[in-house]
């Protein structure tokens, strides 16, 4: 297979993702930041069982009136239940017109409407420890892979999964899509798998030094053999993963919608510095911070 030159053009490569971040950072100035859901900035949850199918916009015509900005998604086996979700909190006045407007609307009973309000202190909670359990994350990896391979080999990787992550943020202060703990989980499972094929190439890349150890190395044309020894099964993994994830965000409710976008944009952004980012940092380190021998 004809060795491709990923190195030449690395400059590119990084302008690229420095413009789309900047499109993110603008997005995010203008916004006054993301767009925090009711996770993290507390509200209300309405469960209600209607007992027959019904379709959203009903249930939007009813709270239209108290928040039209509320996320309403089915719930149920048979779909015939409610979830309601609103960053705002509403006193017992309030919940007794919602009640009464399901109850008019529906011919149900006020208990099978149920409140439940999350306080901005649990949401400020909540917040910590998904930013404690990403830097966890993080720290862990690059403990990892500087044992595993070398410091550079784990500051490099670092660096891309900071570029992931940042690029999910992007695409969030972009779309305006409200950030909840779904968007924490994915977050944390496109960390593992972006890492998992960054450690195939930086594998390869090692395996490449040990052959040429005790010859004078052109580090570009390593990185260039290794990532294209290893392109095809990057490639392969990336579609296989986005096909069944585009199956649960096209065909999913809209709770599994919710996760699946993210996915959608981490496994793109991992693909992307798993080639075009991690190897590049690693040779500009590696020629930055010269070593005599291979680890």
């Amino acid at each position: 297979m004809k060795t491709i030159n990923f190195m030449g053009p690395r400059k590119i490569w990084f302008g690229i993702s420095l413009a789309l971040l900047a499109v993110g950072l603008i997005f995010l100035i203008i916004n006054g930041g993301l767009n925090l859901g009711m996770d993290f900035v507390g509200g209300s949850s309405i469960h209600a069982t209607i007992g027959k199918t019904f379709e959203v916009s009903e249930i939007r015509e009813i709270m239209d009136k108290y928040d039209p900005e509320a996320t309403i998604t089915h719930a149920g086996q048979n779909r015939d239940q409610v979830i309601v979700r609103t960053k705002l909190s509403f006193d017992n006045e309030k919940r007794a017109e919602i009640i009464k407007a399901f109850s008019d609307k529906y011919s149900i009973e006020s208990k099978n409407i149920s409140f439940e309000t999350i306080g901005p202190t649990v949401g400020k909670e909540l917040a910590m420890q998904s930013l404690i359990a990403v830097l966890l994350a993080f720290a862990g990896i690059m403990i990892y892979i500087s044992v595993r391979f070398e410091w550079r080999f784990g500051l490099a990787a670092l660096s891309a999964l900071f570029h992931d992550t940042a690029m999910m943020v992007a695409a969030y202060a972009v779309f305006q899509i409200p950030v909840n703990a779904t968007f924490i989980a994915a977050l944390l499972t496109i960390i593992g798998y972006s890492i998992n094929d960054t450690i195939v190439i930086f594998d390869k890349i090692r395996e490449n030094l040990k052959i040429e150890h005790n010859k004078k190395i052109d580090y570009d044309n390593l990185v260039n053999v290794s990532v294209t020894q290893t392109l095809a099964r990057s490639i392969n993994t990336s579609v296989t993963t986005l096909i069944t994830i585009f199956a649960l965000y096209f065909l999913g409710v809209p709770a599994i919608k919710d996760f699946a976008f993210p996915m959608i944009i981490g496994v793109v952004s991992g693909c992307y510095s798993t080639i075009f980012i991690a190897s590049p940092l690693w040779v500009i380190l590696r020629q930055k911070f010269k070593v005599s021998g291979v680890r």
